[in-house]
């Protein structure tokens, strides 16, 4: 009994009651990740964002409906018309596969959710996931305090809720978890040395894999890593568990996924990971051989080694530069492009700099997006060099990229805000420990001091022991158990003095905790502003705030039930590819290009057809089997992200297929004008005669309150298209495509001379060429 009792100690019981109030933390951690995101569905309503989730949600709905193997062959014949689209082998399936399971798990609990639903609710379901990822992977770094922390401050940060409100069904919903907790475990193998962990962490950068495009970030990051700690002279046995079988078995499972296939090995994103993969293995040999050998034997082994190891890393480097140089676009894809060269698709590729996120962010973004973060990330980094380890370097390592990436591209700042949050927390955890037990130290006064004298080692008392405690007989026989003695307590007592330096004055401490809880006040008030104001606004339904109150618009919910109430199921619906994703999944209609962008050729064919004379626009469409044709326009409600903002993006990419279509031919001394100085090209294009048809009718001068000026050209008729319907507040115009005349019989006479004529006649006469 005496026993049993003496194993309960109180450090015991401090700790079992720290781990139940930790677990009590993260659950409502979990609670604040998931319930701050639901602004969109309490002030809104329980629907889809954006344009991409809609394909999501469609594909999403096709799986619960037919089944996975329907799934994995799925031909999609209302998309990319005439082409199609392979579902299966062009999707990253990680979040559908996700949605669709927790929907089959939930209706198999007799829990009757639908579809629309789950979707609905996926993302904040997964940020809470993300916020435990990040307690787990910010412990393993710096703690279970700084871990708290870290996952308190990403639950909330504007930047990751920007993409995981409710109703925000798009890969980044499930991939943040996945990126999180994909460092997690590399990190945990790397400070533990398990297989285990090893093989968990493969399992967790292959769903990785199968949820976003971004896994090539990890698959960059990690041997980056791992080359670091083999420059720096850490390498050890862990780093070598840690990083092979991620390697292998990453490369195995992330090739069994269509959309990247042979990808994983074809590619320059991934040739990284085999030469750092090459690199470790050939000093993982060293340091063996280096263990089993003399030191003459180990120099000349080494010299074997290291020149057979330079002639495989020669004939590996030089197979990968023929994979490269035989590739236009030496192996990279577009976007990885982009990264490393920010003006390349500006230059090249109009496409992918057409789109909004891939614009470079300002300055005031990154308040917006991790507010406060950024003045505590400077403090993380200080904290991480105290003392620097395998994981602090990695957390480090993991902020300059993400920060570099974040500079290029808008999108990535979701990837810089696990990095900032965990430099945050380690940051905050590290203050208060010093702020803390400065206010305890100052508080127990003399009384501590004098039981630290009175029960502690000084720096004195380990260098010079008192002589005369010990007789002259008995100094030289228990002189080896003094310096042992000497030697254990010298770490403590230097421990003790590093931290009396580290003590601050208690009015100094009390006023720096009100500073921090003041600062983390104000993060909390602008992540809760930012939730509710700034990105629960669903695209799909837009609201403003007046005089007479808050003013809703529905127009584009209007205009796909006008199109899948009104139009054949066969009618083909031609607009920017913006609206492809949202017309196919809300109107149920064939669209010619989509968000997938994947067929610049296509898409550039719209762009031609919207900047081209109203004849030759049609010429186009007729070709193409269109019968409607959607335009977004504005004007009068004063909408930014319409159709003639976005305009010279469809010059721009129109142009690049088809030379004659010529970016200067719109502009006026460089500028783009819609009002009565604009070129007659501009004036007479598809597009300004789309959006601006019976706009003067309006208020009478035709006033663009986007443009704020008035239009050039306001009286015109249309005469190869007709409106068919036009939404309440002008948003969304439908305009179909005109027969063709019937064509006129001629009377001709047999002679031969006519004949002739007639024929010459008809061939001069003949329909022209619409793509040239």
């Amino acid at each position: 009994m005496a026993a049993s009792s003496d194993t309960v100690t109180p450090s015991s019981l401090r700790q079992a009651f720290g781990n139940v109030f930790s677990l009590f933390i993260l659950i409502l951690i979990g609670v604040l990740a998931f319930s701050i995101r639901l602004f969109s569905v309490i002030k809104y309503e329980s629907v889809i964002h954006e344009f991409d989730p809609y394909f999501n949600y469609r594909v999403t709905q096709f799986l619960t409906k037919n089944g996975i193997y329907d799934f994995w062959n799925w031909f999609d014949d209302r998309t990319w018309y005439p082409l199609g689209r392979v579902i299966g082998g062009t999707v990253y399936p990680g979040l559908t596969l996700t949605a669709g399971t927790l929907w089959w798990i939930l209706n198999s609990l007799n829990i009757p959710l639908s579809v629309e639903t789950v979707c609905v609710f996926i993302a904040p379901t997964f940020s809470a996931f993300a916020a435990w990822a990040t307690y787990l992977l910010t412990k393993e770094v710096k703690g279970a305090g700084a871990g708290l922390t870290a996952a308190a401050l990403l639950a909330m940060v504007p930047s990751y809720i920007s993409r995981s409100v409710a109703g925000s069904y798009d890969n980044e919903a499930v991939a943040i978890f996945a990126l999180i907790f994909t460092f997690y475990l590399y990190i945990k193998t790397l400070n533990t040395g398990s297989l285990f962990y090893a093989t968990l962490n493969a399992l967790s950068y292959f769903y990785m894999v199968c949820s976003w495009g971004g896994y090539t970030f990890i698959i960059n990051l990690i041997p980056m890593h791992a080359l670091l700690c083999i420059v720096t002279g850490r390498y050890s046995s862990r780093l070598y568990i840690a990083y092979t079988p991620l390697v292998i078995l990453g490369t195995l499972l992330a090739a069994l996924v269509p959309v990247v296939g042979f990808n994983a090995v074809m590619t320059s994103e991934h040739f990284a990971s085999f030469l750092v993969f090459l690199i470790l293995n050939v000093v993982g040999f060293i340091y063996y051989i280096k263990g089993m050998l003399t030191p003459k034997m180990f120099k000349v082994a080494v010299t074997l080694v290291v020149s057979a190891g330079l002639i495989v890393c020669c004939a590996v480097v030089a197979v990968l530069i023929a994979l490269v140089a035989s590739s236009p676009t030496k192996g990279w894809s577009g976007r990885s492009l982009s990264l490393l060269d920010p003006t390349y698709a500006s230059k090249y590729i109009p496409i992918i700099a057409s789109v909004s996120e891939h614009q470079p962010p300002t300055w005031p973004s990154y308040f917006m997006d991790i507010n406060v973060l950024a003045f505590l990330v400077p403090a993380g980094i200080i904290a991480c060099f105290l003392p620097l380890t395998d994981a602090s370097s990695f957390v480090i390592l993991y902020l300059v990229t993400s920060v570099y990436f974040s500079g290029v591209m808008v999108r990535l700042m979701l990837v810089l805000a696990p990095a900032a949050c965990i430099m945050s927390g380690i940051a905050l955890s590290s203050a208060f420990d010093v702020f803390t037990r400065s206010i305890k130290f100052a508080s127990s006064g003399k009384e501590a001091d004098a039981g630290d004298t009175g029960n502690g080692v000084t720096q004195n008392d380990v260098v010079k022991p008192d002589k005369n405690e010990e007789p002259p007989k008995e100094k030289s026989s228990r002189k080896k158990k003094k310096e042992k003695e000497n030697v254990e307590k010298a770490p403590i007592a230097t421990k003790k003095s590093e931290r009396r330096l580290l003590m601050l004055p208690m009015e100094a401490s009390v006023v720096a905790i009100l500073l921090l809880m003041l600062l983390g006040a104000f993060y909390v008030v602008h992540c809760v502003w930012a939730a509710a104001e700034a990105y629960s606004a669903p695209s799909i339904v837009l609201t403003s705030h007046s005089h007479d109150g808050l003013h809703v618009f529905d127009d584009f919910r209007e205009a796909y039930a006008w199109l899948s109430h009104n139009t054949d199921v066969d009618d083909k619906v031609a607009s920017w590819w913006d609206y492809g994703y949202q017309t196919t999944a809300m109107a149920n209609r064939t669209v010619i290009v989509d968000n997938n962008t994947w067929n610049n050729t296509h898409i550039a064919t719209v762009g031609t057809a919207m900047s081209s004379p109203e004849k030759a626009a049609w010429e186009i469409f007729n070709s193409l089997d269109v019968k409607y044709v959607l335009v977004v326009f504005g004007g009068l409600v004063g909408y930014p992200s319409d159709d003639i903002n976005k305009f010279l993006w469809m010059v721009r990419i129109g142009g690049g297929v088809f030379p004659h279509i010529k970016e200067p031919d719109y502009l006026r001394d460089g500028q783009y004008r819609i009002d009565n100085m604009a070129t007659p090209t501009m004036l007479n294009c598809l597009m300004y005669k789309l959006s601006y048809y019976r706009f003067v009718e309006t208020d009478g001068k035709g006033f663009d309150r986007v443009r704020r000026t008035e239009i050039g050209k306001k009286h015109f008729k249309l005469t190869h298209f007709e409106e068919v319907f036009t939404t309440h507040h002008w948003m969304v115009r439908i305009y179909k495509l005109k027969p063709p005349k019937n064509r006129m019989r001629v009377k001709t006479k047999k002679s031969k001379s006519k004949t002739t004529l007639t024929s010459s006649k008809r061939s001069a006469t003949r329909k022209k060429n619409p793509w040239q």
